[in-house]
């Protein structure tokens, strides 16, 4: 295999006379000799020109778009517009023919619910190649940063029998023999006979092992793959999706949301440095897909603008007592513009609600804190007022919740009875007590839906598009 030099490294580089070879696919070749050729490394095309005088016929027919080639040639000044450098090419081999009759990536504009469609074929996009290289700099940025804190990275299990959020939309994981799934005597499934010998689940968060790990490594987060068996068909929901969940010991609800926004601050720089090329270009796509909307439902600033705005500003940061008091008081609210009108205190808090503090009110991200203890979660610390708890959720524009985190119960007093009022049995909890039976302190964390973070950053409206293979209701393809 010989040595190629990559797209980006070549287009990056001043330097000139000097040969190497390529290799990538086909975007367009016009006249015969002019070849724009994409390897996935860049955004950008590359230039190849063909000497079409000593290539062989056969071979300039099969120069089609999404062909894989290799040309062997020398770079140098480019004499045409819109690029630097280009590859006069000395030979050109096809390592890959696309038939242009049937390949379905010609060269005009697809739809992205085409494109979802042919999910395998649609990183060779533009549009899809910049999101994924944006991904993988997020999860990049994402290790760097807790690497840089000490955190210890922490594999939580996949399969679980606990239900960390108490929501029951779970995926049951087994071996039966569902044509003949075996009953005991009093005619209920016999879990015994099962591969783990009771009833198990694909994990909804690492949140219960992140805890364990933290109170002995003091500072760990996970970084893994969390499962839903919710059935909706919406723009910001999968059933299948990532996140990232950090646990610190000796730790209270300060000190979680200081974590999240420097986080959060971190990984937008990193982007905004590292991929101006592809922001860039999603910038001038969101803005071709917003002007057909109304004004008042266009992004208020540019994509670019918008991410260093979040990162020169700090959140705003408020109880869930003092939000209602605002958005019962809003415009929407009262003239009954909101969907889900907010009528007393207690209310759970619906994206447009989220959304309103965020883009209309604070004109910034807000943290919420202090949320009623009726519409959290069995594990958030409970405060003084015994009405609350020491909760926070990080609220973002465009998207509404992008971080929901916690101060945990650390008094296995008053978790043994949030764990009654939830129903949740103490026996199947033994391991997670354990840890507020033997040097329990204070303990706090928060979960970041790692593809809702995508969705902001590359302003792209839905979450199916900023995960490489998408799992929702009626889908599993790929």
């Amino acid at each position: 295999m010989s040595v190629r030099t990559k797209i980006k490294t070549i287009i990056s580089s001043d330097k000139v006379d000097y040969s190497t070879t390529v290799k990538g696919w086909v975007r367009t070749f016009r006249n015969n000799q002019f070849l724009a050729l994409n390897d996935g490394s860049t955004i950008k095309t590359l230039q190849v020109v063909v000497d079409r005088e000593n290539t062989s016929e056969d071979i300039l027919k099969r120069i089609n778009t999404g062909a894989a080639i290799a040309a062997t040639g020398k770079v140098v000044a480019s004499q045409g517009a819109g690029q630097k450098v280009e590859l006069q090419a000395e030979s050109v081999q096809i390592l890959g023919d696309a038939d242009p009759e049937k390949y379905p990536l010609q060269p005009k504009k697809h739809s992205l619910e085409f494109l979802r469609e042919i999910a395998h074929l649609r990183f060779r996009t533009n549009t899809f190649g910049a999101i994924f290289r944006i991904r993988h700099s997020v999860a990049f940025a994402i290790h760097q940063f807790f690497n840089e804190r000490g955190f210890v990275y922490l594999h939580t299990p996949i399969i679980t029998g606990s239900d960390a959020e108490g929501a029951g939309e779970m995926f049951q994981v087994t071996t039966l023999d569902l044509a003949a799934v075996p009953k005991s005597e009093e005619g209920d499934i016999d879990f015994k006979q099962d591969f783990f010998n009771k009833q198990t689940n694909l994990t909804v968060s690492g949140q219960l092992e992140a805890e364990l790990g933290a109170l002995a490594l003091s500072d760990v987060y996970t970084f893994g793959p969390t499962f839903r068996a919710e059935n909706s068909n919406t723009s910001r929901h999968l059933a299948e999706f990532w996140m990232i969940e950090p646990e610190m010991a000796f730790a209270d609800l300060t000190d979680d949301m200081n974590l999240a926004e420097d986080m959060l601050k971190y990984v937008i720089k990193y982007c905004l440095d590292k991929h101006q090329d592809d922001l860039e270009f999603l910038e001038q796509r969101l803005t071709k897909e917003e002007s057909a909307k109304p004004a008042n439902e266009r992004s208020p600033m540019p994509l670019r603008e918008k991410l260093q705005f979040c990162i020169e500003n700090d959140f705003e940061r408020l109880t869930y007592t003092e939000a209602i008091k605002i958005l019962m008081n809003s415009k929407p609210n009262k003239k009954k513009k909101f969907q889900f009108v907010i009528e007393e205190w207690g209310a759970d808090l619906q994206s447009e609600h989220e959304r309103y503090l965020v883009e209309k009110h604070f004109k910034k991200p807000v943290i919420l804190t202090d949320y009623p203890k009726d519409i959290k979660a069995f594990y958030m610390r409970m405060n003084k007022d015994d009405k609350t708890v020491r909760a926070m959720d990080i609220l973002f524009p465009g998207i509404g919740e992008i971080v929901g985190g916690s101060q945990r119960e650390e008094r296995l007093d008053v978790l043994l009875k949030r764990m009654k009022d939830f129903d949740i049995p103490e026996h199947e909890m033994e391991w997670f007590l354990d840890t507020r039976r033997f040097g329990t302190c204070e303990h706090a964390g928060f979960g970041l839906g790692f593809e809702r973070l995508i969705l902001f950053i590359t302003g792209m409206a839905n979450i199916r598009d900023v995960i490489p293979f998408p799992r929702y209701p009626g889908s599993a393809e790929f």
